[in-house]
């Protein structure tokens, strides 16, 4: 079996949230992953947070998007977030979404590929080097950095198409999936990604596949699949994931209205101990390298955060 991650985002309270931390890292999870959603806490200082409750975990993004942070700014907060956690920080950053970018920030989202390449390459300069000098048509950078920083900091990011997943393969450490089912993983992203490598004379051994995989430790099966068929439909609306989803076969299903039983089951692990377990293992067999497991609840029969985690754990 694959190592094993939790996607922990900030819940109620921070006090909370840290607590969950410390549970993963009792539990013997390899690392803990946080989202940033355009609307809550900031995920970098989350991160701060559980590093200081924790000796061991590693800690993630999930992803931050790159375009509310300059790439430089990117490199000093993942330097500075790594240097506070002893070296156990993990970047991940992702394009994020038009109605965000352009319908919140004002902003534009330009050749989404060729702006992530040039990202990449000025944070992963900067921490390599410590300085860079780049000319690009959506970022410059023509400085240096002087504290402490880790050249060999992993660096990941969210890809689903694939030359989003093909520039993964050539210039990340790993890709950061979300609702994406295990047969899409298995015959669609890992060899965009193996493309990726092979064009910059790269092997796929030791490049890290992180895939969010969403689970619910419930009496009540019927619930959990409610409560997550209404998150599939919103991550439906979103250009990026629709494409994406379509690619898998949702697309008869999504335009009905009405995602099967089999789907939900691809996409996550609702019900017993057993259905919990069966999803984070169709995941590993698939290729995924590190599965990160999101507990949900959000009906009375869920078990809660610790139970969930617990049935995973003995995995």
């Amino acid at each position: 079996m694959a190592h094993l991650a939790v996607f922990n985002p900030a819940v109620r309270t921070l006090h909370e949230s840290v607590l969950r931390a410390e549970m993963a890292e009792r539990m013997g999870f390899k690392s803990v992953w946080t989202t940033q959603l355009p609307d809550a806490r900031d995920a970098s200082l989350v991160l701060a947070a559980y590093a200081n409750a924790t000796q061991r975990v590693m800690l993630g993004t999930g992803v931050l998007p790159i375009y509310t942070r300059h790439p430089t700014a990117m490199a000093q907060m993942a330097a500075t977030l790594d240097e506070l956690s002893g070296g156990r920080f993990i970047l991940g950053i992702g394009i994020s979404h038009k109605v965000t970018v352009e319908g919140m920030w004002g902003m534009s989202i330009d050749k989404p590929v060729e702006a992530m390449r040039e990202y990449l390459t000025i944070v992963r300069t900067s921490l390599v080097e410590g300085s860079c000098g780049f000319e690009g048509d959506h970022f410059t950078a023509r400085w240096s950095y002087s504290a402490p920083r880790r050249p060999e900091l992993p660096i990941m990011i969210s890809a689903l198409n694939p030359r989003m997943l093909e520039l993964a393969g050539e210039m990340a450490d790993g890709v950061v999936l979300y609702m994406c089912t295990p047969a899409y993983i298995r015959d669609h992203i890992v060899p965009a990604i193996a493309a990726g490598r092979t064009k910059v004379g790269k092997k796929v051994d030791g490049f890290e596949i992180v895939a969010a995989v969403p689970v619910c430790l419930t009496s009540d099966r019927k619930a959990g699949q409610d409560v997550f068929r209404e998150t599939v439909a919103r991550y439906a609306n979103l250009p990026y994931y629709r494409k994406m989803m379509d690619a898998e076969g949702l697309k008869s299903e999504l335009e009905a209205g009405q995602v099967s039983e089999a789907t939900l089951d691809q996409l996550a692990g609702i019900g017993d101990e057993e259905q919990v377990r069966a999803a984070v293992r169709r995941y590993v067999e698939a290729g995924v390298t590190l599965p990160g497991v999101g507990p949900f609840g959000g009906h009375p029969g869920a078990k809660g955060f610790e139970a969930t985690l617990e049935t995973v754990a003995s995995i």
